[in-house]
Formats: structure tokens, C-alpha cells, sequence
């Protein structure tokens, strides 16, 4: 009997696991306990100590928000010159059909209209560096002012002047443009209206081609 009493005594004082966790606390070395009592000298240099390490990482802070605010201006000062560049080509475009415009009514304006000069200009500069065939690309230049020619008729007049501007040659387009001198636009013929019509397209190709170190 007494023999139980003793095994329900030591049972009863067997510590928890809280008790043991407390005297492990307890049992630590005094720097690694936390300073409980905040009068302590030793506390105040704890807590100095924690100052100094909030304050790095503060200043980590500061430096990774200074380095992000760079980060993003760059990529601000990025997108703004991508986004300009478009409307700078668009510019220089511009510039280009105005002097080539400029050029032909200067040379044929006395006897072409202006209107169907502005309009040769404007294409043979839009379709300038296109992957075309020469005689093609004559062509494109004056459909929209001989509507009642077929894409065929006009190769088959375009290929003299593509082959002159092939072998750098000018007299082809010289030939017809001479049909300019003392005759109006109202009175060629059909013919000779397509004739001349390429030959300009001819000369407005070479002029581009003169200026192209400069685009």
C-alpha cells in the first residue's frame, strides 16, 4: 500500500512541458534572455542595439525605394523615346513627299496639273523602297491619274522607262517630257498624256533615289 502511496506521489510532482520549457528559459545564458526589467544597463544596451538593427534595415528601405524610383524613371525615359519614334518617321515622311512635290511642279507645273504632280509625288515616295519590280511600281504611281488605262497597257509603255532608270539612262523619259514644251496637258493624247505621266513618275524615282542617303 504505502508502496502505491509513493508511485502516486512521484507521478504527482513529474514536471509538464510547459516547466520545462520555463527552466530552460530560466537556465539560458543572460545575453540571449530578454531584458525583462527595462532599467537594467544591460537592457538599455539591448534595446540600443535593436535601434541600430531597425535602423539598417530603414535605410535598406530608403535605398531600395531611391533605386525603384531610378528603375522606373528609366523605363519612363525608355517608352517615351520608343513612342516618339513612330511619329518621327511620320515627319520625315512628310518632309520627303513635300520636297519631292515641291520638285516636280518647280520642273512641270507650266503644263501639267498640279494636282496630278502632288499625286505622283506622293505615291512614288510611299512606295518607294517596296519590293516591286521598276515597271510596277511605274505603274503604281500613275493609275490613279489615267483611270481608263489598263494595268497591262501601262507595263507594257512603263518598261522603256524602267530600263532606262535600270542603265541610268535618261533619254526615254527626256524624249517624252519634251512633248511638254509647247503643248498643254488638255492637249495630248491619251497616249501621250501616259507617256508623260510615267516619264515624271521616272523622275520623281530618280530624285529619291539621289536623296536616299539622307532619309
Amino acid at each position: 500500500m504505502a508502496d502505491k502511496i509513493n508511485d502516486s506521489d512521484t507521478f504527482s510532482f513529474l514536471p509538464s512541458q510547459i516547466d520545462l520549457e520555463l527552466l530552460e528559459a530560466l537556465l539560458e545564458p543572460e545575453d540571449a534572455n530578454y531584458p525583462w526589467n527595462p532599467g537594467d544597463e544591460e537592457s538599455e544596451a539591448y534595446f540600443q542595439e535593436l535601434e541600430q538593427q531597425f535602423g539598417i534595415e530603414d535605410l535598406q528601405g530608403v535605398e531600395l525605394m531611391r533605386r525603384s524610383e531610378d528603375f522606373y524613371g528609366h523605363l519612363d525615359t525608355l517608352w517615351s523615346s520608343i513612342t516618339s519614334t513612330p511619329d518621327h518617321n511620320h515627319n520625315r515622311q512628310q518632309a520627303v513627299v513635300f520636297n519631292l512635290q515641291q520638285t516636280l511642279r518647280n520642273n512641270f507645273s507650266a503644263c501639267v496639273p498640279q494636282i496630278l504632280l502632288n499625286t505622283i509625288a506622293t505615291k512614288a515616295a510611299e512606295i518607294f523602297a517596296a519590293r516591286q519590280l521598276i515597271s510596277e511600281q511605274l505603274v503604281e504611281c500613275v493609275q490613279t491619274i489615267l483611270p481608263t488605262w489598263g494595268t497591262e497597257d501601262l507595263i507594257v509603255l512603263a518598261r522603256p522607262f524602267a530600263y532606262a532608270m535600270r542603265s541610268s539612262e535618261s533619254q526615254n523619259a527626256a524624249s517624252a517630257l519634251s512633248n511638254l514644251q509647247n503643248s498643254e496637258w488638255k492637249a495630248l493624247s491619251e497616249v501621250e498624256k501616259a507617256k508623260v505621266s510615267l516619264a515624271i513618275a521616272s523622275y520623281a524615282f530618280t530624285e529619291l533615289n539621289k536623296s536616299q542617303p539622307e532619309l
